[in-house]
């Protein structure tokens, strides 16, 4: 099983082996929400099923959603409805990539977990890395699968919600961890939100400093040092990640998690849903 990351090279043996297997492609662009498809259709790995963050991953205005926010997570019934109606089951393993260093795969790796299906990877270094290995691709819409029904477990990622967050600051038990640029965080510029600034206490970490340059996750010890030096003596188990909309801070999840550092909570509604109260504090610099 393969629970973190996966090379181009191990799923290639995999397919080859002819195991149990569902790949994703997750690619979105924020700012042209459409793009995604379109990468879609013109190449994606073979049999990659499409997720859109928009269609897929979020649920904007449903009334059972399981976060706020920007992105608001859908709920564990609905996700799990979703990964039925395309075909999968409990027994396989499944692959989820993108083509922005893991920005928005990740969300669904996370997803995957919450819902309770640890056999879930992320392919590293995305398409690029498989395209370079000389993987097999295709265009087109791709083939649908027989929809089943998607048995939900018990949940293998743990969400924090807006009142457990505030409830925490400022207690050893919690480390925020912030994913956005630092021009956001210090509240210099906002871009997306109605107020600038971060939740009080928190840390920052950017979401691509987990990629190297060949585009794929550092190597665990380098991520380890870093995330050392960055905790400074607080126990990872206390982090809760979060970003703008509970997206981006997935890197940072991940990457804590291939360090070895355990998984960690995720604030899915981040800064969106919390600055959109305004009796709820907000730091600056």
């Amino acid at each position: 099983m393969h629970s973190t990351l996966i090379s181009a090279t191990q799923l290639q043996t995999l397919m080859a082996r002819q195991k149990p297997l569902m790949v994703f492609d997750c690619s979105f662009e924020l700012m042209k929400p459409a793009g995604g498809d379109a990468q879609y259709l013109e190449q994606h790995l073979m049999g990659a099923v499409r997720a859109d963050l928009d269609r897929h991953l979020s649920a904007k205005g449903a009334p059972d959603a399981a976060s706020g926010g920007r992105h608001p997570l859908p709920s564990r019934e609905n996700f799990a409805a979703w990964l039925g109606s395309v075909g999968l089951t409990p027994d396989m393993q499944v692959v989820v990539y993108d083509r922005q260093g893991a920005n928005y795969c990740g969300r669904m790796w996370w997803m995957l977990k919450w819902v309770g299906h640890e056999a879930a990877a992320v392919l590293d270094g995305g398409l690029q890395a498989w395209v370079a290995a000389g993987g097999a691709v295709e265009s087109g819409t791709g083939q649908a699968r027989p929809a089943c029904a998607y048995p939900l477990s018990s949940p293998r990622a743990v969400l924090a919600g807006t009142d457990t967050v505030l409830s925490q600051l400022g207690q050893p038990g919690q480390t925020v961890l912030d994913a956005r640029a630092a021009p956001r965080f210090r509240g210099e510029v906002e871009p997306l939100d109605p107020v600038a600034g971060h939740i009080p206490g928190a840390l920052n970490r950017l979401f691509s400093e987990n990629i190297g340059p060949d585009g794929c996750f550092k190597p665990a010890a380098q991520l380890r040092a870093e995330f050392d030096t960055l905790l400074a003596g607080r126990d990872p188990a206390s982090v809760v990640h979060h970003c703008g909309s509970g997206v981006s801070a997935l890197p940072n999840l991940i990457a804590m998690e291939v360090a070895g550092l355990g998984r960690g909570a995720l604030y899915a509604g981040s800064w969106s849903e919390w600055c959109s109260d305004t009796s709820r504090p907000v730091a600056r610099g």
